[in-house]
């Protein structure tokens, strides 16, 4: 099953829904930096909303990126994506091993610890949008919810959900953004709030039925639901050989005339993939060349 993101209205309008099944997602991205349970279930939440969160986006060259940085093990995670779905991130400790939390799952709040969430959205504006703040509970979906109704002033809820099997791979994985419009009537809202309250856990949901439907009609039990657009979504990395040796280029002269006089080739690592790409001393001297 390819992973999907779906966008739904409900209630007459008055409710905009999101949801999404990330399961390959994140297992690529696990497989990618080699991540601990705890480590993957963090990044797998934020992949998921940020996922979700770049298809609000409206332009093609739209492009969002979530930061965390909190004082906890994992030290940070980073989640780049646009507006076709795709989405690539990295976490700054990806080793990171806690026992389990009172509650006996994963403690992803525990490894992120207290810090801050910063949303930057790039729109081909002459500045780019940014919203910072404090992390809540560091477990994300709390985090993305109080980002929402403090920076976007959106009454909004964010569930996400990562569940690993017992080999470490991902079993499942998605998340739900419902939002509240501003004419929202009293009554719709109290329902919603009621179905959100009701929800034991987004992998609990995925378990019963994995589907990004199966999501949106749990958390939306009893209104009418209009589903607008599927779209797919998947761990994508843009990276290429093209693109690190503009990188190499951009260093200057001086720093790559240092790198041939060690006379040994370097090796340059892609955060987001995790992909290497080396470059021996002759073709560092021929990117010295392109140097202005």
């Amino acid at each position: 099953m390819s992973d999907i993101i779906i966008r739904a209205m409900a209630a007459d309008r008055q409710i905009r829904a999101f949801a999404a099944v990330t399961e390959e997602t994140v297992e690529t991205a696990r497989r990618n930096h080699n991540t601990s349970p705890v480590a993957t279930a963090a990044l797998g939440r934020l992949l998921t909303g940020g996922a979700m969160m770049g298809t609000m986006m409206k332009g093609e060259k739209d492009i969002l990126t979530i930061q965390v940085r909190g004082d906890g093990p994992i030290g940070g995670i980073t989640v780049t994506a646009d507006s076709a779905g795709r989405v690539k991130g990295y976490v700054n400790n990806p080793d990171v091993m806690l026992p389990a939390n009172a509650k006996g799952k994963l403690d992803v709040g525990g490894a992120v610890g207290n810090g801050y969430l910063q949303v930057i959205k790039d729109m081909g504006l002459k500045e780019p949008y940014i919203g910072q703040v404090d992390l809540q509970t560091g477990e994300i979906g709390d985090d993305l919810t109080f980002y929402f109704v403090t920076s976007e002033q959106v009454a909004s809820a964010v569930g996400l959900g990562v569940l690993m099997n017992r080999d470490n791979t991902v079993k499942r994985a998605g998340g739900f953004i419902v939002q509240l419009m501003p004419f929202a009537e009293e009554n719709v809202i109290s329902r919603l709030e009621k179905n959100i309250q009701g929800i034991r856990s987004v992998t609990g949901l995925l378990e019963e039925e994995n589907s990004a439907e199966y999501l949106l009609q749990q958390v939306l039990q009893g209104f009418d639901i209009e589903i607008s657009d599927r779209i797919p979504t998947s761990f994508y990395c843009n990276c290429s050989r093209d693109r690190v040796e503009k990188a190499l280029i951009s260093i200057g002269r001086k720093d790559l005339n240092e790198m041939i006089q060690e006379g040994k080739p370097i090796e340059m690592n892609c955060h987001f993939c995790n992909k290497n790409y080396t470059f021996t001393v002759e073709e560092l001297k021929k990117i010295l060349q392109r140097c202005r």
